[in-house]
């Protein structure tokens, strides 16, 4: 059941791999896709949490009693909540990250769908994902599921990652080159 991008190749890719296929099973796989999405911006916004999945000096029965508490406090599904006191039992934490992203691109994958994600200097309102999304599925031949993120050091532009596939145009990039191009 290899994909096109290597995915279950990974150590994060065998267990997103092997929650997908449980979930799919039990009928769970937007749930879980849910949850996991819920976790992911728990990390990315809590430096307090992200700090705690990476620390490998925290005991298995800490980590676990942790985990265990933000699955409680983000009122995740049992599968979820089992997955993740799995991972805290293997020491697998720090790749939660990367296994949220495995996950959603294998969900992708079995609806046929893309995802992307785009990085603007400036937050897009729903009429420009909308058109970026249309775009998108024009080019790609398939559905796009777009998750919007801001960098202001883009200055200007987009930066659309899809899969493998990355389309630069932000002006800090084009700056960048031009002052290649000019050094010599």
């Amino acid at each position: 059941m290899e994909n096109s991008g290597g995915i279950k190749a990974s150590l994060q890719g065998r267990y997103a791999s092997a929650l997908f296929e449980l979930a799919s099973e039990n009928g769970t796989v937007t749930t879980v896709e849910g949850d996991l999405d819920k976790t992911g911006q728990a990390i990315a916004g809590s430096a307090d949490l992200a700090a705690l999945i990476r620390n490998p000096e925290i005991s298995r029965k800490d980590s676990q009693k942790a985990i265990e508490a933000v699955a409680d406090l983000l009122a995740l599904s049992p599968l979820t909540k089992n997955f993740l006191g799995v991972l805290a039992d293997n020491r697998r934490l720090s790749a939660l990250p990367e296994m949220i992203a495995a996950f959603s691109a294998i969900a992708a994958a079995e609806r046929g769908e893309a995802s992307a994600d785009v990085v603007s200097a400036h937050a897009l309102d729903d009429a420009q994902v909308e058109q970026l999304r249309q775009k998108l599925e024009a080019r790609e031949g398939r559905n796009v599921k777009i998750k919007t993120s801001v960098d202001p050091d883009l200055l200007g532009g987009l930066v659309v990652t899809i899969g493998s596939k990355r389309i630069d145009s932000s002006i800090r990039t084009r700056l960048n080159s031009l002052a290649q191009a000019m050094k010599g």
